[in-house]
């Protein structure tokens, strides 16, 4: 004990502004990192992996054990190894944002704000009717990023959006009602589009258990880009609105409405603030 005090000290009279930018670094590394893994289920994992290096460290260092430091030391290589495995999806997601954080387009919508609002009034009379009929539906307005290796997946329609056109496509067993629906530049351009169900546990928290795959599915999809989904619950007809995982439930078509126009109002923030805003989409949520 008093050789790990003495090495403290020993580095603390060594630090100088190199060392201090030096610590800073490790710990913005560590802070991303940690930022990344937020609300998934590999928070729990990583708590794990902490837990477990860190008491292998004070085992090794505290008490003289000779066999078991070399079994450490040797099991540390298969380690590093296996992190990039077990944390694939998460490195996965985080790459693509960086990539979309690197994007030079700086625009929010190419829709006319004039178009624009009656997409979002069609989208919340819609709503608003498909909640009174508890009939379930997941509408996903494209923002920046593009979303057409999702359009692919579904029927191509490139129709006008209006609330009869919804109601019928998520007309209960109608041959387009099992899937999304993208609206992207002012129209309705595919339906029954396959979304990425979402790796987090932000679903898995909630006291009900009214959350199926629609709600996953809008959830997925704001993960891996910034468009924002509208989700109709079959069973209980409420609606919730999700934007970079996150999910607001319960909200009338008012609400809806206040919050789809704040999306998609004219953005005159600069290019530096919107970088940040597409890597750290939680610290921008127009939703608080």
């Amino acid at each position: 004990m008093a050789n790990f005090l003495n090495n403290l000290l020993f580095i603390f009279q060594r630090l100088n502004w190199l060392s201090v930018l030096d610590i800073l670094l490790v710990m913005l590394i560590f802070f991303l990192v940690l930022y990344s893994l937020r609300d998934t289920q590999a928070m729990v994992l990583l708590r794990g992996v902490i837990f477990l290096v860190v008491a292998l460290i004070l085992l090794t260092t505290l008490v003289e054990l000779p066999a078991f430091s070399w079994l450490v030391q040797n099991s540390l290589p298969a380690l590093l190894l296996a992190i990039p495995v077990i944390f694939a999806p998460e490195i996965r997601r985080a790459l693509e944002r960086l990539g979309r954080a690197g994007s030079l387009v700086t625009g929010v919508n190419q829709t006319p704000q004039a178009d624009m609002k009656k997409v979002i009034r069609a989208v919340v009379e819609a709503s608003r009717r498909l909640s009174a009929r508890q009939h379930g539906a997941l509408i996903v307005m494209q923002r920046i990023d593009s979303l057409d290796q999702f359009i692919e997946t579904g029927v191509q329609m490139r129709a006008h959006v209006t609330p009869e056109l919804l109601l019928q496509i998520f007309y209960p067993d109608t041959p387009l009602h099992d899937g999304a629906v993208i609206i992207a530049e002012g129209q309705v351009v595919a339906a029954a589009c396959v979304m990425p169900l979402s790796a987090s546990g932000v679903l898995n928290r909630t006291p009900e258990r009214q959350m199926g795959l629609r709600h996953r599915a809008a959830l997925g999809i704001s993960e891996v880009s910034d468009a924002v989904s509208v989700v109709v619950s079959e069973q209980s007809g409420s609606i919730a609105i999700s934007h970079a995982g996150r999910m607001i439930r319960r909200i009338d078509p008012g609400r809806l409405e206040n919050i789809l126009v704040a999306f998609y109002r004219p953005d005159t923030t600069t290019p530096r603030r919107i970088w940040l805003q597409r890597f750290f989409p939680y610290l921008f949520r127009k939703d608080q």
